[in-house]
């Protein structure tokens, strides 16, 4: 039986791939460190293994007695405008832990790396956002995604590790940590939303995102080793339509069945249009499933009214505090 690996399988988009891995009849093996998972997110039928990517003696030992086929490198820390604060965090965890996979799957001859990279890396490029753009990121969090973008094809080309990198975007659904403040504006809206607080907006609410539904998404991560096509390429994955924060937030609200209650923050520094074009992605693997954002709000708030609202979790590793936003400024 194909043997895969799936990193932060206890978070969002590392326990859908890994859900169908397994559908798709392969053994999943998932590690998480559960520094922004849940142990309960994990599939039933994934051997779970609690471990941190930056643990080379461990990772090491993983690879060599398990022997895998596939890795599916899904756990980061993403947080694009916290990674400005966090930047030694931010290199650590997302690529220090990155190579840690890539030496050890170049190691053990694993046949194909795939990893989920972010449109963080185009910066503020020209839309719509295509792969044959030169990448040039604003933050240390898209600085650190291309880096192992960059690594994935030396090491292909020294030692003939194939991969398959996709680039997401603002991907939302069911099992999302609604309780991290700093990223998933959605989960940030509807945890805001249910607890009866306002929803926070940065700036004018007029920056425009494509949301994505996740479930439209991993399927097509999951089968991607299986296409020939597919290997050693970089495809943007995620929704076609863009839609301005403050619309989103108006579509939550109706959601839930309350009215509109925003207020809006001083204007932080980011990126203020980032949406994608996806015709590679469709050349290859075909269209995908286009959940309409109504449909996949709809599905992911009655997930949240079963969990019900979470207390946010501050950040407790602050490096730089020059320009930090108010709101993220811990408490206590």
């Amino acid at each position: 039986m194909t043997k895969c690996l799936v990193t932060g399988v206890a978070g969002f988009i590392g326990r859908h791939v890994a859900a169908d891995c397994l559908a798709a009849g392969m053994e999943v093996v998932g590690i998480d460190d559960l520094s922004g998972g849940f142990v309960e997110n994990v599939p039933e039928g994934v051997r779970f293994i609690k471990a941190d990517v930056c643990d080379d003696r461990l990772i090491s030992e993983l690879f060599e007695t398990e022997g895998f086929d596939y890795v599916y490198h899904l756990a980061a820390y993403a947080a694009e405008g916290l990674s400005h604060f966090i930047r030694r965090f931010n290199y650590t965890n997302n690529l220090i832990g990155s190579v840690t996979l890539i030496n050890a799957a170049v190691r053990t001859k694993v046949k194909c790396f795939v990893f989920t990279s972010s449109i963080a890396v185009y910066g503020a490029n020209q839309l719509p956002m295509v792969e044959s753009l030169t990448p040039m990121p604003e933050d240390p969090y898209g600085v650190s995604k291309y880096a192992v973008e960059l690594d994935l094809e030396a090491a292909h080309r020294m030692f003939g590790l194939d991969y398959v990198i996709f680039r997401p975007h603002n991907v939302y659904g069911e099992f999302q940590n609604i309780a991290d403040k700093y990223r998933n504006v959605i989960g940030i809206f509807m945890n805001q939303v249910m607890k009866g607080e306002a929803m926070t907006v940065y700036g004018d609410g007029t920056q425009t995102r494509a949301f994505s539904y996740v479930k439209d998404m991993t399927p097509i991560i999951a089968r991607s080793p299986f296409v020939e096509a597919a290997r050693n390429q970089v495809f943007n994955i995620g929704a076609d339509k863009p839609y301005t924060v403050n619309e989103l937030a108006t579509r939550i609200a109706e959601t839930f069945g309350v009215e509109p209650n925003i207020v809006h923050l001083p204007a932080r520094n980011e990126v203020a249009h980032a949406y994608a074009a996806h015709d590679k992605v469709n050349e290859i693997f075909g269209t995908p499933e286009s959940t309409e954002l109504s449909e996949g709000l709809a599905r992911m708030a009655a997930w949240c009214r079963e969990i019900g609202p979470r207390r946010p979790v501050e950040f407790g590793e602050i490096e730089v505090w020059d320009k930090l936003p108010g709101n993220w400024v811990p408490k206590g």
